[in-house]
C-alpha cells in the first residue's frame, strides 16, 4: 500500500529522532546557560552606565577597544549576523572566536551607550556554539546547518524567553519565503529547553500582556490598514538608512579605528543635545512604555538617528530591539492621529516593524502572542501580512535571499539586496 512505502525503514526515523532529540537537547543547555549569561552580563553593565552617566564621554575610547578586540581575535572581516546567515545557507563553519567577541564587544556598547540590541548577539553566540559542537560530532555539512539553526534558536530563547518565536525565526529569516522544516526538531527542544534553563537562572520575557480586545471590523479596518502601510513605509526607509549609513562610513573613513572613534563622539555630542539617556542602549524600555501609551512625537525618528550612527560606527549588539523601540513609538504616536488605542496601535508598531525588517512573518505572528497574549491575534496577523508584503524585499541583513519574491509570487531565487 502507498502509505507503507512512505514508511520504508521506520527505524531511520527513530535513529533520527533519537539522534537531533539529544543534539538539541545539549545545545538548549548551552544555549540557556549563554543566554543567562549574556543577559545578566548586560543587565550589570547596562547598570553601571545608569549609575555613572559619565561613561558616554568614553564612548569613543569603548570604539577603540571593539576594534581591539576584534583585532585580538582576529576577527576584523567577520560580517556579524549575516556570516551565520550564510553558515546556514552554505553550511560553512564559524569561528569558535566569534562567541568571545562579540560577547565582549556587545558589553562595551552597552556599558559605554551605544544605541544597539543584543539579539545579533545572540545569533552569533548561538550559531558560534553550535558551530563548534558540528565539528566536535563530525557532523555532515547539510547536518552543520540544521546544528547552526538550532544554536540560534537556543540562545535567542534563552535571551529573550520567547522559544516559540525563536524557533521559527531561526528557520525562516534566512531565506525568504521558505520555513527550512527539518530544522523544527532541535530549534524547537533547543529553544524550549534554553527557555527554561535561563528561567531558572534568572531570566524572564519581557512581556506587556494586553487583556482589553479590539476588534477588526468593516467600520475601524482602514485605521489599521492605514497603520500597517505606514509602518510598512517607515520599515524601508529604516532598512535603506541602516544601509545607507554603514557604506557611506565606510568608504568616507576606511580605517575602523577611525570610524568608530567618530561615530562614538556623535553618539556623545548627540546624547548632550538631547540632555538624557533615552535613546542609549537598546531601547527596550522605552517601548514597553509606548505599548503602555506613552511616547513623544520624535522618539521613533531620534532611536533611528542614534542606532544607525551606532552600527555604521562598528560597535556591536544587533538592529532588532531597537527597531522594537522605533516601530512601538511610532505605533503609539500615530495611533493617536488615527483614533486608535496609543497602546495597542504602539504594539502593533513594535511587531509590524520586526516583520518587516526581518521578512519573518511567521515568527512575527507568534512573537504577538509571547509578548502581548493572544487576545487581539487577528489585528497582529492582519498587520503582519500587510508589513510583509508591502515592504517588498528590503530588510536589516545583506546575506538574507529572496526565495520566492513577493512580486510575483513565481519563485524566481534572488539575491537580497
Amino acid at each position: 500500500m502507498a502509505w507503507l512505502e512512505k514508511l520504508h525503514h521506520p527505524e531511520d526515523y527513530v535513529k533520527t529522532f533519537l539522534k537531533w532529540g539529544l543534539l538539541g537537547v545539549l545545545m538548549g543547555i548551552l544555549g540557556g546557560l549563554l543566554g543567562a549569561g549574556f543577559h545578566h552580563a548586560l543587565h550589570f553593565v547596562t547598570h553601571v552606565r545608569s549609575e555613572h552617566m559619565w561613561l558616554i564621554f568614553l564612548l569613543p575610547l569603548g570604539g577603540l577597544l571593539t576594534v581591539a578586540v576584534y583585532r585580538l581575535f582576529k576577527m576584523t572581516g567577520n560580517k556579524g549576523t549575516n556570516e551565520i546567515i550564510d553558515a546556514t545557507l552554505d553550511g560553512h563553519s564559524v569561528s569558535p572566536m566569534v562567541a568571545p567577541s562579540i560577547f565582549l564587544a556587545t558589553a562595551i556598547t552597552h556599558l559605554f551607550g551605544g544605541s544597539a540590541g543584543r539579539e545579533g548577539a545572540a545569533l552569533q553566540l548561538g550559531g558560534s556554539t553550535a558551530s563548534m559542537l558540528a565539528r566536535v560530532f563530525k557532523l555532515r555539512e547539510e547536518e552543520r546547518k540544521v546544528m547552526v539553526m538550532a544554536g540560534m534558536s537556543a540562545v535567542f530563547a534563552g535571551l529573550f524567553g520567547t522559544p516559540l518565536t525563536a524557533t521559527l525565526f531561526c528557520m525562516e529569516f534566512e531565506s525568504v519565503g521558505t520555513i527550512f522544516s527539518p530544522a523544527l526538531l532541535p530549534c524547537f527542544l533547543s529553544a524550549f529547553i534554553a527557555s527554561r534553563v535561563s528561567g531558572l537562572l534568572g531570566v524572564h520575557a519581557e512581556t506587556y500582556i494586553l487583556t482589553e480586545a479590539f476588534s477588526l471590523t468593516l467600520g475601524n479596518c482602514w485605521q489599521y490598514l492605514i497603520l500597517a502601510v505606514l509602518v510598512s513605509l517607515l520599515g524601508i526607509a529604516m532598512c535603506w538608512v541602516f544601509h545607507q549609513a554603514e557604506h557611506f562610513a565606510a568608504h568616507h573613513l576606511p580605517n575602523p579605528f577611525v570610524r568608530i572613534a567618530v561615530g562614538g563622539v556623535i553618539i556623545t555630542v548627540l546624547t548632550l543635545l538631547v540632555g538624557d539617556h533615552r535613546f542609549n542602549g537598546a531601547g527596550m524600555d522605552m517601548a514597553l512604555k509606548a505599548v503602555g501609551g506613552e511616547a513623544d512625537w520624535y522618539s521613533f525618528l531620534m532611536k533611528l538617528l542614534f542606532t544607525a550612527v551606532t552600527l555604521s560606527a562598528g560597535f556591536k549588539g544587533g538592529e532588532i530591539v531597537p527597531t522594537f523601540c522605533i516601530g512601538a513609538t511610532f505605533g503609539c504616536v500615530l495611533g493617536g492621529l488615527l483614533g486608535l488605542e496609543p497602546g495597542m496601535a504602539a504594539a502593533l508598531g513594535l511587531i509590524g516593524l520586526f516583520c518587516c525588517a526581518t521578512n519573518s512573518p511567521f515568527a512575527s505572528i507568534v512573537l504577538s502572542i509571547e509578548m502581548f497574549g493572544s487576545t487581539n491575534l487577528y489585528l497582529f496577523a492582519f498587520v503582519c501580512v500587510v508589513c510583509f508584503v508591502l515592504s517588498g524585499n528590503s530588510g536589516l541583513y545583506a546575506s538574507q535571499i529572496i526565495q520566492f519574491s513577493k512580486s510575483d509570487l513565481v519563485g524566481k531565487t534572488r539575491d537580497f539586496g
